[in-house]
Order: C-alpha cells, then structure tokens, then sequence
C-alpha cells in the first residue's frame, strides 16, 4: 500500500493521508481549497475552490501513479445548493471528457465557515493496454 500526504493540518490530527493506493485502486479522501502558505484558497467563491481542489487531487493521484483520466468516481460536497452550478462546470472543464460517475451533495457544514466544496475520488490505474 502507497500512501500520500500533503502538508494539511488535519491529515495529522485526524489521522488519515490524502490518498491511498492499494493495487490498481486509489482513494483520495475529501480535499477542500487549503493551501499551507495562503490558508483557505477563494473564500466566497465555490468554483475557484474547486479548481484549487482538483488541482490538489491531481497531484496526489500522479504522486501515486494515476492521472486524472483514471478517475473513476467523483464527490462533490457543498456547503450551499447555489453553488452547484459554479462547482459544476468546474467539474466538465477537469473531468468531463472522462465522465466519471459522479455525486453531488448540498447543505453541508464543513470544519471552517469559509470553505464551500469538499471533493474525493476514487481512480483505477489502468494498464497500458485497456
């Protein structure tokens, strides 16, 4: 089994990694827009949230030797229904030409008021050949 962290304060304290791989199969857990030098990335802004978010989640699936066109599922948290659309079209400009399988869940309360989205997927790397 891989592991992958990044420097978020709470994969410490919670005790858990960013990702996982086991096999061909990889789990990134839920990512929200944190970064360790600016703190919380587009407070106010779901879609620049998730952008920031999708772009942790491909650096965690290519630490563990996926790509984004391995992901398979896609959730997406929201904080406020109205910014689905936002989180939306975030989500066809990453991934829509892969057309994972895909959930979307709203009226949620995250562990800091500024965040909007939480995101996880799940990839399968896929051999050369498939």
């Amino acid at each position: 089994m891989q592991r992958f962290a990044t420097n978020s304060p709470w994969e410490p304290v919670v005790g858990y990694s960013r990702a996982i791989r086991s096999g061909a199969f990889i789990a990134v857990a839920g990512t929200t827009a944190w970064d360790p030098e600016r703190g919380i990335v587009g407070p106010g802004d779901a879609g620049i949230q998730a952008r920031h978010i999708f772009g942790i989640i491909q650096r965690a699936l290519e630490a563990l030797g996926a790509q984004l066109d391995d992901v398979i599922r896609v959730r997406m948290y929201l904080a406020d229904i109205k910014d689905a659309d936002a989180v939306g079209r975030v989500h066809a400009e990453v991934l829509g030409a892969i057309r994972p399988a895909a959930t979307m869940l709203a009226g949620l309360v995250f562990v800091d008021p500024r965040l909007l989205v939480e995101i996880e997927v799940d990839a399968v790397v896929r051999e050369a050949n498939d």
